[in-house]
């Protein structure tokens, strides 16, 4: 197959052990940007992602946000859907008493309740610098700008991120995505969106030539698993959750000995 639509996963997929677009990478990319459309599909913000886009001189293509809870091209909005204002005053609430940190992301903006180790550990991983103020006071300005969250960020101690999971499972399954990406990180999303549904707003919008069979796409995690089912071929990393590995089309290297690249370099011609 000749594939048109390459769409991956950064965190654990497309970066190495200290969190860089390796070389190999990069210049795969670069063989392919011409005949192939290269989009990053992240749980990340787009500020978090457009330095990587420049390192691969993408810049010019698509990007799928939060999961697909924000796509856009050229900057242009695609499709957003933000998680209600309401129920992220509920999820900060099951965070009180408690050591877990809370982010709050809509679109560029990402709000922390202080500066912290998990502030400061997003910052270095990401490279974007967060906006430090109290949860009440951004819950407060989004009611009044009628805004929601595209991503609610949990992060703190294993124990405590368990009980968390366990009360939004019990509470709202249904109202939202909630999955955990470490053991210490917790993800929340609009029940409503996911990287598959983000794709398709590509094939219907800026690719309506293209159909699934000709995107490819590579991931590790379980936000990740909508998307690899239902592309033409669906790439696993080697350090993939094993839920990911056995409904995988395809697996290769792990993320630390650019498995991306190499798999690539086989398929993409």
């Amino acid at each position: 197959m000749n594939y048109k639509l390459l769409c991956s996963d950064i965190d654990g997929t497309l970066l190495n052990k200290d969190r860089l677009l390796s070389s190999a990478t990069i210049d795969q990319f670069n063989r392919v940007k011409e005949s192939c459309h290269c989009v990053l599909a992240s749980s990340r913000m787009p500020d978090a992602m457009r330095h990587l886009q420049k390192d691969l001189s993408i810049e010019k293509s698509p990007l799928i946000a939060y999961n697909g809870g924000l796509v856009l091209a050229d900057d242009r909005v695609l499709t957003s859907m933000e998680i209600p204002n309401t129920l992220v005053n509920q999820i900060a609430k099951f965070a009180i008493g408690t050591e877990v940190h809370v982010s709050i992301y809509n679109a560029d903006d990402w709000y922390v309740p202080q500066w912290d180790y998990w502030a400061e550990r997003e910052t270095n991983n990401t490279k974007v610098n967060p906006m430090v103020r109290n949860i009440q006071e951004t819950l407060s300005e989004f009611k009044l700008t009628n805004r929601g969250a595209h991503k609610v960020m949990c992060m703190g101690p294993a124990e405590e991120i368990a009980k968390i999971y366990k009360a939004l499972m019990d509470h709202y399954e249904y109202d939202l995505h909630i999955y955990k990406s470490k053991d210490t990180y917790l993800e929340i999303a609009n029940k409503k969106i996911s990287k598959k549904s983000a794709i398709q707003t590509l094939l219907d919008i800026e690719f309506p030539e293209l159909d699934w069979k000709q995107v490819i796409a590579f991931g590790d995690n379980y936000n990740d698993m909508e998307m690899l089912d239902a592309v033409g071929m669906g790439v696993a990393v080697g350090n993939a959750k094993p839920e990911v590995l056995a409904m995988a089309d395809y697996i290769t290297k792990t993320n630390t000995e650019d498995g991306v690249a190499i798999a690539m370099k086989t398929i993409v011609k």
